[in-house]
């Protein structure tokens, strides 16, 4: 090996370190503290504001309209009502689409939001990728898109303004780490997954990557469970993997929390009452979530979202657009939630709504 080639590799690992926090002789004891001083970090009190702190001034009388991918998810009715309630500040009037779960179909959903003199246009929990030619005609008629899980990505992607979520490996990887810290790294875990859903589709790839570390770890299966269908499905599934497994399955992984509603049912809990199973969702932080958690049910623990501050945010990114301003960056830190901090943030109200008092700091902003 040449001395150039040597070092080329060497710069390669140290990016490749940096990255992923990993070191070249990493043992078992060095992951295991890597693991605590992460899930330690995301389980940390979220109150200090590290959003923006400039932008312009409140754009007054404003038609948004708010597409929802399917209403019926509690997460997305939560962000509509955030945004209801933000945007009350500049008198804008929030209107909805409901697609019932049929956006990505090929319906001219962006279209009809523009025949309804829109202003403004958020995609809500609808893949931006099906939407090419309605995001064209927004540009044409000078609609800014803005994006909540409209894409994988963070920031401005695929012609919209800007997409707001957390960034679905960090959450994957807390979920994971914790999952490695809870078992003592001894966990036989089966993953709970919907890849017809490219953002839960990159938190389950995200999760076995970070177990993949784990010496004593084992991924015993994933499961590819569509949340549109699993509550037709996730008993046979469950009565599988019980099958296959037995006793070796002591942990869960999900990329939501609604496989945890499913476990915890009445004709499915019975299945894995030997199990004495723990688990954690890397999304989303539902109210029923919280509840188990507290409990300390089946659920341990949830990597959830902040509804009501990425709404406030999605209203502040498009009073940026009308400005022809560029978008914030801004992206949430990851949060874990468990029994030991689900006091705080929120928590009290069986949410995720961190204590940095961002309604003050967004209107402070727009008060300008």
């Amino acid at each position: 090996m040449t001395a150039k080639l040597s070092k080329c590799l060497t710069v390669l690992f140290v990016v490749f370190s940096f990255i992923t926090g990993a070191t070249a002789q990493e043992n078992p004891v060095q992951f295991m503290s890597r693991a605590n001083a992460k899930v330690a970090r995301a389980a940390a009190l979220k109150n200090r504001w590290e959003g923006p702190v400039d932008g312009p001034k409140m754009h007054k009388k404003k038609k948004i309209i708010f597409i929802a991918g399917d209403m019926s998810d509690a997460a997305i009715a939560g962000v509509f009502h955030g945004v209801r309630e933000a945007s009350a500040a500049g008198a804008w009037e929030t209107l909805s689409i409901d697609c019932r779960g049929r956006c990505n179909q090929g319906a001219a959903i962006i279209s009809q939001a523009i025949d309804m003199k829109a202003d403004g246009i958020i995609l809500a929990g609808v893949d931006v990728a099906t939407q090419a030619k309605g995001i064209a005609a927004a540009a044409k008629a000078k609609v800014p898109v803005v994006g909540w899980h409209a894409s994988v990505k963070s920031g401005p992607t695929d012609g919209l303004f800007t997409n707001i979520t957390s960034n679905p490996k960090e959450a994957a990887q807390v979920a994971a780490l914790f999952t490695v810290v809870d078992s003592n790294s001894k966990a036989g875990i089966v993953v709970f997954t919907d890849s017809s859903n490219p953002y839960m589709a990159a938190k389950s790839a995200a999760m076995i990557e970070a177990i993949k570390q784990c010496d004593g770890c084992r991924i015993l299966s994933v499961e590819d469970v569509p949340l549109s269908d699993a509550y037709l499905k996730m008993k046979g599934v469950v009565e599988n993997v019980v099958k296959r497994h037995g006793a070796k399955w002591t942990h869960v992984m999900a990329v939501n929390d609604f496989y945890f509603d499913l476990l915890d049912a009445s004709s499915i809990a019975p299945l894995v009452a030997s199990n004495k199973l723990s688990g954690i969702s890397a999304g989303d932080g539902s109210a029923t979530a919280y509840r188990r958690i507290r409990s300390k049910g089946i659920q341990s623990g949830t990597v959830p979202e902040p509804l009501t501050m990425h709404a406030w945010q999605l209203v502040d990114e498009l009073n940026r657009a009308f400005s022809d301003q560029p978008a914030s960056a801004f992206v949430t830190p990851v949060h874990l939630v468990t029994s030991q901090n689900i006091a705080y943030d929120g928590g009290e109200k069986n949410t995720f709504d961190p204590a940095n008092d961002y309604r003050s700091h967004y209107q402070h902003m727009w008060a300008k």
